[in-house]
């Protein structure tokens, strides 16, 4: 695994000797590549760099053991021995993971559609809960949130919110959390105390660029309107909101949340190109069968991921089989250690994958 680590050491300094050429930086296509590539070969070559000191180090204490008399010295170079034992193996591992083939996407922007499910205003209710919870981890990371379709009901809640968040490597950190969330909780409609089961669906989608997806104008029907629902002035007023039909998928998206009709265009086509973008990937990821296996689920959006449960204030991830009690922070956005427990357990089971090729 670890043969290409020469190759990505010299390609790496390639980058940086390209990057301290003054003329670069003027170039600022060339340069953002270039500090890409940085920041993506920065770590495997610092953890091949530590790896090799720590494997040089492992041999000039052996050698010196055998050489040496001194009983204190001996004792000294065998703990240093065993701490460059303990390094090199996890850096091995480390390594293994950084080698990993990287999702494309990983690097991406992402369009987040929550829409509510089973239950009734109950599931609108759970909906904008989990919208709340994302905006919250995503304020916490210091990432940006833009709301680009929204339809709320009177109590509260949400019957569908699609919203795009802007943040380095956004995709690789929330992929994980499209399927069906369920809640389980007395509702406040309830007066005989019983417990509901409502539902959620998210859809995490990587953001398309126009190199990405190419619409075809023919194909598109634009319709504009009255943005209708709350809101504030303008809303009612004027013929602002966007709806997009794009007949070869028929797909439909809409947009009223800016007060231009320009801007609303512009976000229904954003959102458009990551639906198609989307469906484009789930169909490379249907066709590698054995690739899905490696993956943390199924990846399938009508799959029951993780479960609310409010008597009880624990979350559990029944992928991973990971339940936390801490309800209430994790609605609140503290959903981190859950992202990093699906992380690690999605490049274990690559490695394995890996290990059994």
């Amino acid at each position: 695994m670890f043969e290409n680590l020469v190759d990505i050491e010299r390609k790496y300094e390639e980058v940086m000797l390209e990057l301290s050429n003054p003329d670069v930086a003027s170039d600022k296509g060339r340069y953002r590549d270039l500090m890409k590539q940085e920041s993506e070969l920065a770590p495997v070559v610092q953890a091949y760099k530590d790896y090799v000191n720590n494997n040089q180090t492992i041999e000039d204490s052996l050698a010196m053991l055998d050489e040496e008399t001194d009983p204190d010295m001996k004792d000294m170079l065998k703990e240093e021995l065993s701490e460059a034992k303990k390094k090199v193996e996890e850096l091995e591992q480390e390594l293994k993971i950084l080698l990993l083939p990287k999702d494309p996407n990983d690097d991406k922007n992402v369009v987040v559609e929550i829409r509510a499910g089973a239950g009734g205003d109950e599931a609108a209710l759970f909906a904008a809960e989990i919208y709340r919870m994302y905006v919250h981890y995503v304020e916490a990371r210091h990432w940006k949130t833009e709301t680009i379709e929204l339809e709320e009901i009177g109590i509260g809640g949400m019957k569908s919110v699609t919203f795009m968040v802007n943040g380095a490597g956004a995709y690789s950190v929330l992929k994980y959390e499209s399927g069906v969330h369920r809640v389980q909780r007395v509702p406040e409609t309830e007066s005989g105390g019983r417990i509901h089961t409502s539902t959620c669906t998210v859809a995490v989608m990587p953001e398309a660029e126009e190199v990405d997806v190419q619409i075809d104008e023919k194909d598109i029907r634009i319709d504009v309107m009255r943005a209708s629902g709350n809101g504030g002035q303008c809303v009612n007023t004027t013929d602002s909101a966007v709806r997009l039909t794009h007949y070869p998928s028929g797909i439909v998206v809409y947009s009223q949340t800016e007060k231009s009709q320009l801007q609303n265009k512009a976000k229904a086509f954003a959102l458009l190109r990551s639906k198609l973008y989307d469906i484009e990937c789930q169909k490379a990821h249907d066709a590698e069968a054995e690739a899905r296996k490696s993956q943390i689920g199924t990846g399938d959006r009508s799959e029951k991921i993780r479960t609310y449960n409010f008597p009880q204030g624990r979350v559990t991830d029944h992928r991973i089989n990971l339940t936390l009690y801490k309800l209430d922070k994790i609605l609140n956005g503290d959903i981190q250690e859950i992202i990093d427990n699906l992380i690690a357990a999605d490049q274990s089971a690559k490695l394995a994958k890996m290990q059994e090729q």
